[in-house]
Order: structure tokens, then sequence, then C-alpha cells
């Protein structure tokens, strides 16, 4: 079943934010200056029938994502999901979504979540590939020594999100 894609992008303060959904939701979020191509070659490997520019189509979501880049809301209570991954994965962005705003995990932490304490990389590989950042809130795990680790977009990327949560990724860590 081919399904069409719709995309756009937006500026808000310092972030430039590009998301993608279906009908049945959200299923892209890039924050990288090459997202739009990022979103391109992922969708190379869906069965989408098409990518359509059309910001109307996305409103939602993007009233949601400003309100959380600004601080004024801390999930997101309308937006649905249209993820895309394998069983592992989904496990994966499951326990990423359970992780509160302004607190950090560990790899091993979300290994122990899914009941698989052998599967660190296998965990921070599926954490690469979650296509919604900010949403599937990747950036909430840090390396068990403390330090950011790697994020899809960019360290910086990642640090200003932990930041904006105010969150200390070194006292804040649990173990």
């Amino acid at each position: 079943m081919n399904i069409l894609v719709y995309w756009t992008q937006f500026e808000f303060n310092e972030w430039l934010v590009t998301l993608a959904a279906t009908e049945k939701g959200l299923c892209y979020v890039g924050m990288a200056d090459d997202s739009v191509e990022r979103l391109k070659e992922w969708l190379k490997r869906s069965d989408t029938e098409g990518l359509i520019e059309d910001k109307t189509k996305l409103t939602v979501y993007i009233s949601e994502l400003k309100k959380y880049l600004s601080g004024t809301i801390t999930n997101f209570p309308t937006v649905s999901l249209d993820l895309k991954g394998t069983l592992f994965q989904q496990q994966v962005w499951q326990a990423l979504q359970q992780i509160p705003y302004g607190e950090t995990r560990t790899y091993s932490n979300i290994a122990e979540r899914i009941g698989n304490v052998s599967s660190v990389r296998a965990v921070a590989s599926a954490i690469g590939k979650n296509p919604v950042l900010i949403v599937v809130p990747c950036h909430r795990v840090i390396a068990k020594d403390g330090s950011l680790s790697g994020y899809r977009d960019g360290k910086d990327c990642k640090q200003s999100l932990l930041q904006l949560e105010k969150t200390s990724w070194v006292s804040d860590r649990t173990e």
C-alpha cells in the first residue's frame, strides 16, 4: 500500500525544522541544514507514493513543535505518529517516549527498559534511526559516562534541546 507524505519546513528562533506526515501522523522531524535531503533519502526506503510540500497539512504539528521550542509545552498531546521500523526499533522508540521532560537516560537504561540488557549497541543503533526527533525524544539519551554521545542532527542540536529542557546531562543522569 503506497502512501502520500506531506512535508514542510519552518523557522523558529534559531531552529530550522523539517517535518513530514502521512494521513496517520507525523513520520519525520529533522533539524539539520540538510534535513530535506535526508527526508528524501529516508523515504526512498519506504512504501511512499509521493512527497508533497503542503504546510497546511502540517499546521497542528508546527504549532506544537513551536510551543515545545518556546518552552510552553513539555509533551505533544495532539500529535499522532506514523512510525515505521522493526519491532525492536518500535520497542526502543516507545521506551524513549517514556523519558520524562527534563530528564535523561543512558543507552543501558533503555536496554533494561525493553528487557534486553545485552542489547546496548542495538539500542544505540535504533535510537540513531529514530525518524521523529524531539517528539520521540532521543536527545534525552546520553552515554553512561554522562557525555552527550551522538545525535543524528549533531551534538550542538542535542545540547541545545537538553538546555531547552533545563537538563544537566551529568547531574540528572540515571544509572
